[in-house]
């Protein structure tokens, strides 16, 4: 491996990519607050349960495990598959693996109460905080999923830097609270996006809409799917669950 090869990249650009995206919706949220589905104050409020000190320590955490991981599946392969295929590939698989494996956290009790019920302590989710997790739950959903992904796919270093890039910006776009702003290309693009991701972190909605980061075919085959209808005041909102 180079001071800069793409091994190297691809442990540390979506990393650095994570922070300034999220950098980026913070300040967004600040210049436009009309499109953030509640108030700063409202989010505030319901995310009493975990400091934003916290949050960020568990993410630092969760990152150095995804990097150690990416170092170890660099070291024990060496493919060069066909970009766009594989691309595809570790779409479909990543969304299978984190549906089945984040639905399980949730109708396990004792792993919800003990390992995912920590992400839940983010009510009113924001940006930085979409890899807020317990650290057994960072492993078995986030970074086995990437993981199998990489894998099962067959992609090339070089590949992986912008899926993972690519999918951490998904990521941290989901559990933002940024919804409606014009022409953004993952709401006009993605049926999972952040309002979807939203409904799941509400009392209403936690049994629902289990699919991350890209599809929500899974939650559709197996009738977890749902999305409210939105009256003008979402942060005042009855939700109202269409299926």
């Amino acid at each position: 491996m180079g001071i800069a090869s793409d091994e190297i990249l691809g442990m540390f650009i979506p990393i650095i990519l994570y922070w300034l995206y999220a950098a980026v919706i913070i300040s967004i949220e600040k210049l436009v607050p009309k499109y953030k589905l509640r108030s700063s104050e409202e989010q505030d409020k319901r995310n009493h349960l975990v400091s934003k000190g916290t949050v960020i320590k568990g993410v630092v955490l969760q990152q150095a495990l995804q990097a150690c991981t990416a170092t170890l599946l660099y070291i024990l392969t060496n493919r060069d598959n066909d970009a766009a295929a594989s691309f595809l590939i570790a779409m479909v698989v990543m969304n299978t693996w984190q549906y089945f494996m984040h639905r399980y956290m949730h109708e396990n009790k004792f792993l919800y109460k003990h390992v995912h019920s920590q992400h839940h302590r983010l009510v009113a989710p924001y940006a930085y905080g979409a890899l807020y997790n317990h650290p057994l739950e960072g492993l078995l959903v986030d970074t086995m999923a990437g993981a199998v992904s990489f894998l099962v796919s067959g992609m090339s270093p070089r590949t992986s830097i912008f899926f993972f890039s690519f999918a951490t910006i998904k990521a941290v776009d989901d559990h933002s609270g940024l919804f409606n702003f014009p022409w953004h290309p993952f709401h006009v693009l993605f049926e999972n996006n952040s309002l979807y991701h939203d409904l799941h972190h509400q009392p209403s909605g936690i049994k629902y809409n289990y699919s991350r980061p890209f599809f929500v075919f899974w939650d559709k085959i197996l009738g977890t799917y749902h999305m409210p209808m939105i009256p003008p005041s979402y942060e005042d909102a009855i939700w109202t669950v269409t299926k």
